[in-house]
């Protein structure tokens, strides 16, 4: 058993969470940040990574929208490592709401987001995808943010201040006495063993687990669960953003991701954040609805499909998740007689940090505290944490940098093998169950066309060669990592990638030995992905 105290313990390691690390640490706060798995394992490392402009949220949630065009300028001022400053496009083709069109520019007038009104010609000239039915356009200040770089360098500068991190630790209870939690009990995954954890103060930020941890303290927090699914081409298929001129709705939203594009999102009411994937019919519908605006995507090339969930506090009736709204909720347990207790949730991306600014208010509040946030005026600085994850980082390293025995480990995304032991070497004992897990959140590992199917097995036997993977570890690391990496590829089974599919399962199959289950889904059924029980173990 480990006993460990801080002044606050924060719930969840999502980009509010980690946001709220640096807050406190600016602050002079000591802070714990613990997590269950890894760093952005919920929505904030299952969405579109855009940095809204507000023009989607102006004629439904004004506020929501003010604070993402508040927000998104703070982020290009002093997070710019993070953000792809691409400017955005708002579109309408024949067939779309043209009383909608034409109130467009005024909300977003009202609402005091940029927009700029586009001749056809010219906006087609911009974005040669676009198609060619157009019958309005819009330029606006969306931009594309990479959440895992946001939420490390977070990370990395509350550490550097004297707070601390445990991923792999998740709270399984709570003790509370005379209306205050006295005593958070802790799992560690990776061991097994219990971590007791003292807190004067404990901070929710769990997203849409935000229901669950509140039930420990004894609160209640009515979330609905809202499953959102992507899809991700092999190029870039537009250098903007570019959304569709209608009332939110499924895939009608397409951004920049470095050399990918990514196409989304639905909207489907779940009944638990769990497990939470991608089906056939889905990836078809989000192909079928966003090829009026791009016809291009008939023909694309696509590497992979995800989900994430949408924590929305809901106030009201459960109607339709769209029209809930996608501000953020800060709770104070105090209400329901727990005094050191809060939960923050809910919100976006776009709006992590002013989640955590308010949040760290309050818990200053609570604590006596009365240093102002610096989080609106401070630089995000850079860090080692973080930085593997930008596209083209890692050939531009290995061209400058490269020593002359260096070699290429996953050549999708040109990520060698000291950028490999560079990751290595900081996780040190955060590597949890998978050190090739972690390797894949840090980097541009897996992320390429191939998947995971040629770098997986390259970067296990180099971890063996490192010793840093004994016995049949390595290999059990290399089945889970593929096996998740299949979870994304199986919904997108036509063409090349099918074909490509039968080459990764001869190599798995055939050279490791990690057999597969029944056969994954093709385009043309309805049934759902290959399950999480698709591989077996090896012989």
């Amino acid at each position: 058993m480990t006993i460990l105290t801080t002044r606050v313990l924060i719930i969840g390691a999502g980009v509010t969470g980690a946001g709220l690390l640096r807050d406190l640490a600016l602050r002079g706060v000591q802070a714990l940040l613990i997590e269950q798995r890894d760093v952005n394992s919920g929505a904030s490392g299952g969405n579109h990574g855009l940095l809204h402009s507000g023009a989607r949220y102006v004629a439904s949630d004004v506020e929501a929208a003010v604070e993402c065009r508040e927000e998104g300028d703070i982020l290009r001022r002093l997070a710019p490592q993070c953000i792809e400053d691409t400017g955005g496009l708002f579109v309408a083709v024949r067939g779309d709401d043209e009383r909608y069109v034409s109130d467009f520019s005024g909300l977003c007038a009202k609402s005091g987001v940029p927009c700029r009104g586009l001749e056809l010609r010219t906006a087609r000239a911009m974005e040669p995808a676009l198609s060619e039915n157009l019958i309005a356009a819009f330029a606006v200040q969306d931009g594309a943010v990479d959440p895992f770089m946001l939420s490390l360098d977070n990370i990395a500068q509350a550490m550097s201040l004297g707070c601390s991190m445990r991923r792999n630790l998740a709270a399984v209870s709570m003790e509370v006495t005379d209306g205050r939690v006295t005593l958070v009990r802790c799992r560690d995954i990776t061991t097994g063993g219990e971590v007791l954890i003292e807190a004067e103060l404990v901070i929710n930020a769990s997203g849409a687990w935000a229901g669950r941890i509140a039930a420990l303290a004894g609160a209640h927090i009515n979330i609905l669960y809202s499953m959102g699914s992507l899809i991700i081409t092999q190029d870039r298929i537009a250098t903007r953003v570019i959304n569709r001129l209608r009332p939110p709705s499924d895939a009608d939203i397409l951004v920049p991701g470095g050399t990918v594009s990514i196409l989304g999102t639905t909207s489907i009411r779940v009944p638990t954040p769990d497990g939470c994937r991608p089906s056939v019919a889905e990836t078809d519908r989000i192909i079928d609805d966003a090829r009026d605006m791009l016809p291009i995507l008939d023909r694309t090339r696509y590497i992979r499909a995800y989900a994430g969930v949408r924590p929305l506090v809901s106030l009201g009736p459960a109607g339709d998740d769209r029209a809930v709204s996608r501000g953020f909720s800060l709770i104070d347990h105090a209400g329901e007689g727990v005094e050191n207790f809060m939960t923050i949730t809910g919100g976006k991306l776009t709006t992590y940090r002013l989640m955590a600014e308010k949040a760290a208010d309050l818990a200053c509040a609570k604590l006596g505290v009365a240093a102002p946030c610096l989080t609106r005026t401070e630089p995000l600085p850079p860090s080692s944490m973080g930085k593997w994850t930008e596209p083209g980082r890692g050939p531009k390293s290995w061209v400058e940098n490269r020593a002359e025995d260096d070699i290429v480990l996953c050549e999708c995304e040109m990520v060698s093998r000291s950028v490999i032991d560079a990751i290595v070497d900081e996780a040190k004992d955060m590597r949890g169950r998978s050190m090739l897990k972690a390797i894949g959140m840090r980097s541009r590992v897996g992320k390429g066309p191939c998947q995971g199917g040629f770098c997986g097995p390259r970067i296990t036997g180099h971890l063996y060669d490192r010793e840093v993977s004994t016995g049949t570890q390595g290999l059990a690391e290399l089945k889970t990592f593929t096996e998740r990496r299949w979870r994304g590829f199986s919904p997108i089974l036509w063409g090349v990638p099918l074909m490509q599919a039968d080459l990764q399962e001869a190599l798995h199959c055939g050279a490791m030995d990690l057999e597969f289950g029944p056969a994954p889904s093709t385009r043309d059924e309805e049934s759902e992905n290959c399950p999480a029980t698709a591989f077996k173990e090896p012989s």
